[in-house]
C-alpha cells in the first residue's frame, strides 16, 4: 500500500503488550485502559500495529487523561481476520468497541500512520462519539500523487513494485483501501473540532523510494499545513527531528501537543 506502511514493517517494534479481550461483532478486540480522569483518549495504531505503537507514551498519557489503546482486528492479541477490511470497516469496528466499553462520552482520538484514515472515516461516521483529533504522522491518499509529481516513470515504477510486495501474503488490507478509496473525509465532511496533525518532514540521506526525497519531504509538510487549516480549530507541526515514529523519537512532543488538545477541546 503505502509508502509509510512499507516503512513502519521495516521498523517494526519487538516491544509487546498484553491486554484485556472484549467481544466487538465477530471479532475479540484486546485492548488496555489507564488513567483517570473525565477526558478520554482513545489510540489509533497503525498498520499492523498492536498495543506496542504506543509503548513509548502510554504511561504518560494516562497521567493526563483516562487513555485506551488497543488492537485493530488482525493486529496484536486481537482476532486474526480473513477478509479484506477498509477503514470505514475498522471505524465502525472502533464505535462498536466504545459502546462495549461503555464509553459514552466523546473521546480524543490520537492516531498513527494508517490509523489516521481509520480516524478520520470514524470521525466523519460517528461525530457524536469524537471531540478532537491528533494525526501523528498520519497516511495520506495523496502519497503517489507526490510522487508521480517528481517523477512520473519512476514512480509508477517504484509503486508497483510496492504493491507487488505488500500483497506477497495475499492479503493487504490496507494497500487495498489505499487505492480503492480516494480521497478520504476532510473538512467540512468532517465536524469542526479541535485538530492537530505532526508531520515528520525529516531528510534522508539514502531515501528509500521518491516519498522519501528531500522534495517528496517538503511536499509531504506542505500538504499537511494545507489540510489541517482548513479546519477552523486546525494546527500543523512540522518535525524534522523524527521518522515516522514521532511518538517514539520525540515523546515529548506528542505528549505536550496531545495536553494542548485535551485543554482546546475543554473549553
Amino acid at each position: 500500500m503505502k509508502f509509510i506502511l512499507i516503512c513502519c514493517a521495516l521498523f517494526s517494534f519487538t516491544l509487546s503488550a498484553a491486554g484485556k479481550l472484549v467481544q466487538v461483532k465477530d471479532v475479540e478486540l484486546e485492548y488496555e485502559i489507564a488513567g483517570i480522569g473525565k477526558t478520554i483518549v482513545l489510540l489509533e495504531g497503525g498498520g499492523s500495529a498492536g498495543l506496542s505503537d504506543w509503548e513509548a507514551v502510554f504511561k504518560q498519557m494516562a497521567q493526563q487523561a483516562t487513555v485506551i489503546r488497543y488492537s485493530r482486528a488482525g493486529n496484536g492479541n486481537s482476532t486474526a481476520i480473513k477478509r479484506h477490511f477498509s477503514s470505514a470497516d475498522y471505524a465502525a469496528y472502533t464505535s462498536e468497541f466504545l459502546h462495549k466499553l461503555n464509553i459514552k462520552d466523546p473521546v480524543i482520538v490520537v492516531a498513527h500512520s494508517y490509523g489516521g484514515n481509520v480516524a478520520r472515516d470514524f470521525a466523519l461516521s460517528y461525530p457524536k462519539q469524537i471531540k478532537a483529533l491528533l494525526l501523528i504522522d498520519p497516511s495520506s491518499e495523496h502519497d503517489v500523487d507526490i510522487m508521480r509529481a517528481i517523477d512520473l516513470q519512476r514512480a509508477n515504477s517504484e509503486i508497483a513494485q510496492i504493491k507487488l510486495d505488500d500483497m506477497a501474503n495475499g492479503m493487504s488490507n490496507q494497500y487495498l483501501d489505499f487505492w480503492s478509496k480516494r480521497p478520504l473525509p476532510d473538512y467540512p465532511q468532517i465536524k469542526d473540532m479541535p485538530v492537530t496533525v505532526i508531520a515528520s518532514v525529516k531528510t534522508h540521506k539514502k531515501p528509500a523510494n521518491l516519498f522519501f526525497s528531500d522534495q517528496a519531504r517538503r511536499m509531504w509538510g506542505e500538504m499537511w499545513q494545507q489540510w489541517a487549516t482548513n479546519f477552523p480549530q486546525g494546527r500543523t507541526v512540522l518535525t524534522k527531528k523524527s521518522g515516522h515514529y514521532v511518538q517514539f523519537d520525540e515523546p515529548d512532543l506528542v505528549l505536550s501537543e496531545l495536553q494542548l488538545l485535551i485543554e482546546r477541546s475543554t473549553h
